[in-house]
């Protein structure tokens, strides 16, 4: 099983919005000193800008963009801001981190070598299929490591955001690691023979274009997004599961998705409320097949597919295999009315 809190949202048609205009101010919260080149940037997209000398930033969004901002700078604990509709100016005062505990598991000797965690890590956190085999860290040196051999889990966190070249895709993406585990139902560290039993991470992202001039490129895309946890979120909240190419079973029989998912709107909000009776395979395009199970009562979904909480939400089979190599930024597909 995979828990990932990875935002996406793909629309493969013109979706035309009014653009808005946050400004702002990056600053050192003991020094008052303006920070320059803070990451600006909203969650899982392409939309970001950095402060200037005198720590000054703009930035431009749509109303399709819902995702956080983050506010990040090395050796800074990143603010994360969700309420900024509606404001045209900001202030932010960043705090300097204590990576004291970051040092701490270098030199653990936890039964694998750091090679052996590294390859552990890649195939978990990036992922095995064609999309997840291109990617490539190029700052695996920021990597903490550690192997629980009690708990068969192997975790990690990162000093500064990973680097990660997505050539398939044609993205090079900013990963702000802030948890990663991946559990093992059955490890042998002799052989170095692991099952996994679930994987989990969170943290932020920026995405920057490689290359959209290929059609190559778009194909790959369209195919990452086709049948993804983002597609299947989106196609819940809009009610159009089937016309999506998603079928429902519940012990090997076809039946009817209502008769299973509850989606309900909430006054005054854009996201929608959504109960599951029990487990369930899901079948997209008579073919991929994923199982979806709640641990909690309910979960919340938005328009374009964001759903949270994460926890909870458990997917498996093909969408709970998919990594951060099979994902895209959230903005991908909007076009902007300026």
């Amino acid at each position: 099983m995979r828990i990932s809190k990875i935002t996406i949202v793909i629309l493969l048609c013109p979706f035309f919005c009014v653009s808005q205009t946050l400004t702002g101010r990056v600053i050192n919260k003991i020094t008052q000193q303006p920070i320059e080149t803070a990451s600006v940037f909203f969650n899982n997209t392409t939309i970001g800008t950095t402060t200037n000398s005198n720590g000054e930033f703009s930035i431009t969004y749509s109303d399709a963009v819902q995702s956080t901002l983050v506010i990040s700078y090395l050796g800074f604990e990143k603010v994360l801001i969700s309420n900024y509709r509606g404001q045209n100016e900001i202030r932010i005062e960043l705090i300097e981190a204590d990576n004291a505990l970051d040092e701490v598991h270098l030199e653990y000797d936890d039964g694998l070598t750091r090679k052996q965690k590294l390859r552990l890590f890649r195939k978990e956190f990036l992922g095995t299929s064609k999309f997840g085999k291109s990617c490539k860290i190029l700052n695996e040196e920021a990597l903490v490591l550690k192997y629980d051999k009690l708990n068969r889990s192997l975790y990690a966190s990162s000093k500064a955001p990973l680097k990660i070249v997505n050539k398939a895709l044609q993205y090079e993406i900013a990963y702000d690691l802030m948890e990663f585990e991946t559990r093992f139902r059955y490890a042998d560290l002799n052989v170095l023979r692991f099952t996994v039993d679930y994987v989990t991470y969170f943290g932020t992202s920026f995405y920057k274009d490689l290359d959209t001039t290929k059609k190559k490129t778009l194909k790959h895309r369209i195919k990452a997004y086709k049948g993804s946890t983002q597609h299947f979120m989106r196609s819940l909240y809009n009610e159009n599961l089937k016309d999506e190419g998603f079928w429902i079973f519940s012990e090997s029989f076809r039946v009817d998705e209502w008769s299973f998912f509850t989606v309900e709107e909430i006054e005054g909000q854009n996201s929608k409320r959504v109960s599951l009776k029990e487990k369930v395979t899901i079948l997209f395009d008579k073919n991929d097949q994923s199982e979806i199970q709640l641990k909690i009562p309910e979960f919340f979904v938005d328009t374009y597919g964001n759903y949270t909480p994460i926890v909870g939400v458990y997917f498996s089979g093909v969408m709970g295999d998919q990594r951060i190599g099979d994902t895209l930024p959230l903005s991908f597909g909007l076009v902007k009315k300026e």
